[in-house]
Order: C-alpha cells, then structure tokens, then sequence
C-alpha cells in the first residue's frame, strides 16, 4: 500500500526548516501565503519570528491570518495588528490580516456538516500557501497542526463560528453556549479543510509542522501552560493528514515521561478524529513513511 512522505528534522533552526522545505521537492508558485498563528498577547510559544523569518524570506511569503472569535486581543482587527507588530512579525515580511476587510463562502462538496467555508477574502490574493503550524495541544481540538491551520486558521470570524458550531450558527453567543458534538466539531474542521484544498488547489499547498514548545495549550491561549516535555522536531509533506498523523503518532511514543499531559490533552478530545475525519473525505493518507534529513 502506498504511503505518504513525512520529511523530518531534529534541527529545530532557521537552516533546518530551509532544509526541510527544499526537501519536500516542491516549489510553492507565484504569491505565497505563509499561514501562522501570531498567538494570543500574554502567550510565548508560538513560532518565533527569527526562527521562520529566512524561509519566509526565501519564498518571498506574505505572512497571513484571520481574526478569532473568542474575543481576545486578536478578534479586532486594530487590536490583531499590534499583536502582530508586538510579537515581531511585522519586521520580517509583509503581513495581511485575510478577513481584515471582508470575507467570502467557498463551496464545500460532500463535507460532514459544512456547505461551505467563510474565510478571509484575500484568499484569492495568493497564488500557494505554506501552512507553517506550531504543532501542541489544544483546548478544544486536543491538538493544532496542519489541519487545524488550514481549517481554523484560514477561516474568518464567522468560519471559525460556523466550524465550531458544525455549521448550525454564525451567532457568537449562541455558538459558545451550545457547542455541538465533539466529534461533529472535529468533522466540521475537515469539512473547512476540504473547501481550502478544493478551492486553492492540493499543488498550491505545502505543510510544515513544528513540533517544539508542546504545551497542552494552543498559542490562542494567553495564560498557556508551560510545556512539559521536550521539543521534537519538524515535519514537512504534501500530505496534511499525514503529517498530523505522525506529529501525534510522535508524541504518542515519544520516550520522554512528561509526555503525559500532551497525550491527556490530545486524547481526552479525540484529537485524532480530525486526521481520520480529513482521511474520509480524501485529503491524504493516515500511512506514512518518516524521511529523516539529519
């Protein structure tokens, strides 16, 4: 049976996410979009800009987001700008918060709950992505990867809204106060990552993962945990399934004992749901095969 490529590295450096990049084999065409969280002011385990600020460079990337939906500092727009300042994005690259100005539906076919997905309207600005994702816990979603990223993260306000509310409701209030089924939750973000791949293209899309800072909590959190167990690595591929698969399947048998908490987290959600939710819907493959660089 076919599997998918995972490229990985211990070497968590600006020269090991270049490395594992060019590894992938793929060049990201035309105006590329480098999909981050630029975290929550108060948190501090988000990708540090220094880390990435050469192979954003190298793709000549525009650093892109979307606005929350919790509140927070990161919901206005104004206030997602300074964050975004704060943390030191805005002195590597250029940024563009996506749903700054408005938004757009895109189709979803054959999703678990979603018709469509909303996300920023300057989706159409950009010719590729990289979905550059800190992979750690989550309150939520048990974990944030790729997949989480490419769903969550490239929604606006009212997408994340429509996710998380499995499609039943765009009304803040309401959506918060009756969450749906876990498990429909988990379906919903693979239903949004399937408009995302379906709308940009699989071609125009690559993932990387960074395994480091693995804390429960998502950097969406301003009051994160602090990490209990040692950073990994990165993981590369074309494949967003696959690299959340082996993102969770290293953590799962990690040797480190502080692991324990991370698993907690990821398992008490049925975090792994998702990556099998987005293998029903044929956006990759849970079987892989780890490609070390080192």
């Amino acid at each position: 049976m076919a599997k998918s490529k995972v490229y990985f590295t211990k070497e968590i450096t600006s020269e090991g996410l270049i490395k594992i990049y060019e590894a992938l084999g793929r060049d990201l065409k035309g105006k590329v979009g480098v999909k981050i969280s630029t975290g929550e002011p108060g948190g501090h385990n988000f990708l540090n800009p220094k880390l990435i600020e050469p192979l954003v460079t190298k793709l000549e990337g525009s650093i892109v987001e979307c606005c929350t939906a919790y509140g927070g500092k990161r919901q206005d727009p104004k206030d997602h700008w300074k964050a975004i300042e704060d943390h030191g994005f805005k002195a590597i690259a250029p940024c563009d918060i996506m749903d700054e100005f408005g938004e757009k539906a895109i189709p979803i076919k054959k999703g678990f709950h979603l018709k469509e997905d909303i996300v920023g309207e300057h989706i159409d600005n950009y010719d590729s992505f990289l979905l550059l994702s800190h992979f750690k816990g989550h309150m939520m979603g048990g974990f944030g990867g790729a997949l989480k990223n490419m769903s969550i993260g490239m929604a606006s306000t009212k997408g994340k809204l429509n996710i998380h509310s499995a499609g039943t409701s765009l009304n803040q209030e309401k959506v918060w106060a009756n969450l749906p089924k876990q498990d429909d939750f988990l379906e919903s973000m693979a239903d949004a990552c399937k408009g995302v791949i379906d709308y940009v293209g699989k071609d125009n899309l690559l993932y990387i993962n960074v395994a480091n800072n693995l804390s429960v909590d998502c950097d969406c959190d301003a009051n994160p945990s602090a990490p209990k167990m040692a950073d990994i690595g990165i993981f590369a591929s074309t494949d967003p399934v696959a690299i959340d698969q082996a993102c969770y399947d290293a953590v799962i048998n990690s040797s480190d004992p502080g692991k324990a908490d991370l698993i907690e987290r990821m398992n008490s959600r049925h975090g792994i749901h998702t990556v099998e939710a987005a293998c029903s819907l044929g956006l990759g493959i849970r079987e892989y095969e780890i490609i070390n660089i080192d």
